[in-house]
């Protein structure tokens, strides 16, 4: 087709979708290195195809699932792990208290392998591309989860301690695959629109929701702990197949594809610079990756080591079987999800402002320690200053849904802090600080014990 002068064409102008045609396609496949430059630079300037029926979103939304899968399966199983596994009546008398600190070692054991493991794969390309990085991590992710099952399976009353440590190394395992799998996750979606990144989040809180439901539903229609945790755990196994399967769905669509290439487009564009300035990218992103680190950092120092540990009175609406779950687990997913949800439609504060409701979120550090936080083994001395438990309840919900929403803005926010072709790595960076601010939220939890002692 050529275009006289005066005469505009619809595509350069915008004005029609652009699809992907065959003989496109098949030059960029027996080009690539990246030579193809000047039909990437022209499908730049177009109308990027449909998301059609919103699979790519759906996709990434289960990758988020996918992430904390894991995380969420072991901490929501607390009440199998405290009072069967390592409980009183289910164990022998030892000299060591596993039981003792038990959340705190599960976020010890997690998020240093899976810190370590994120800033590595920034700089350090584990595996190989980005397929095999991911397709790997999860493969061993459902290698480990099997052996879970295995030792929910056996009768591990004689042998307490080599429950505990098996556990716990199947924990550090898990985690050393998913900072790997989670990094790229984060780095590939931030090549796409912002709301995706968003997709992410939203599957990451979706996935404790999911992993609190299943727990519920375990308890309710097993009477034994065993059985509830086989089939639990089993789920987080169909869960990582269903990731695994729909990664190689993504090439598929003509939306994933147009990102795909147009993101070739940039490396190719950036390959006469020898080192990606990671300085650079970090200094520039950092407004954005404080958000996300201190989101996270309040909410892992309330979420759910004193949370899971605040007690209701016997005569409240829920009942003490299913208060935490509910109460603590469940709300707490739901409204993270709910808040993850929101940022689909609503963008605010904007990006300078946003470190001001990040900031003030620090006061349900105190809020929650003032309510009936009691942990096993600990004696209060710290007077109880909220004893209703629709406020605690009230406070949990804030909490849950100010932190979904944030820490959702914040991961958005941070990849367009950045020149397009460094999109990935500021999205590897926020995905790094995400875990950083989990960990440090985690290590500030150890104090809380120790603070309603004074």
């Amino acid at each position: 087709m050529v275009v006289g002068k005066g005469e505009e064409s619809p595509f350069i102008e915008g004005k029609q979708p652009v699809t992907l045609n065959p003989s496109w396609e098949s030059q960029m496949k027996s080009d690539p290195k990246g030579k193809c430059s000047t039909v990437s630079k022209i499908v730049s300037n177009l109308q990027p195809p449909v998301d059609k029926y919103k699979l790519v979103f759906f996709i990434f939304m289960l990758h988020g699932l996918g992430t904390l899968m894991p995380w969420n399966m072991f901490i929501t199983a607390k009440s199998y792990f405290e009072d069967f596994k390592l409980g009183e009546n289910y164990t022998i008398k030892t000299e060591v208290n596993y039981r003792g600190n038990f959340m705190q070692n599960i976020g010890f054991a997690s998020q240093i392998p899976n810190v370590l493991f994120n800033w590595i794969n920034i700089f350090i390309n584990f595996g190989g591309d980005l397929t095999t990085r991911i397709v790997y991590s999860i493969l061993l992710e459902i290698v480990i989860l099997i052996i879970t099952v295995v030792l929910a399976m056996l009768d591990s009353y004689e042998w307490p301690g080599i429950f505990f440590w098996a556990t716990m190394s199947s924990i550090v395992l898990i985690n050393m695959c998913n900072g790997i799998y989670q990094s790229t996750i984060y780095g590939l979606v931030a090549a796409l629109p912002p709301k995706y990144t968003g997709a992410v989040v939203l599957g990451s809180n979706i996935s404790g929701c999911f992993a609190t439901i299943m727990s519920m539903l375990c308890a309710t229609f097993f009477t034994s702990m065993r059985t509830s945790a086989i089939y639990y755990f089993v789920t987080a196994i169909l869960i990582l197949l269903f990731c695994f399967d729909t990664y190689f769905a993504l090439p598929l669509t003509k939306f994933y594809r147009y990102y795909e290439m147009l993101n070739n487009e940039k490396k190719s564009d950036s390959r006469s610079q020898l080192n990606v300035p990671y300085w650079q990218i970090f200094k520039k992103a950092s407004p954005q990756l404080f958000n996300v680190f201190f989101t996270f950092f309040v909410t892992l120092a309330v979420f759910p080591a004193v949370h899971s540990d605040i007690k209701g009175s016997d005569d409240f609406i829920i009942g003490s079987k299913y208060f935490t779950l509910v109460t603590c687990f469940l709300t707490f997913n739901v409204f993270a999800m709910l808040g993850s949800l929101t940022t689909s439609w609503v963008q605010w504060p904007k990006p300078k402002y946003l470190v001001v409701p990040v900031v003030l979120r620090v006061v349900f550090i105190p809020l929650l320690l003032f309510c009936n936080y009691a942990p096993k083994d600990i004696v209060r001395t710290l007077p109880v200053y909220i004893t209703n438990e629709w406020v605690y309840w009230l406070i949990a919900i804030i909490m849950s849904y100010s932190s979904g929403y944030l820490s959702s803005l914040g991961m958005m926010y941070a990849p367009g802090t950045v020149h397009a072709r460094y999109q990935i790595t500021a999205g590897m960076f926020a995905s790094a600080v995400l875990i950083t601010g989990i960990f440090s939220g985690i290590m500030f939890s150890y104090l809380s014990p120790l603070i309603i002692q004074l």
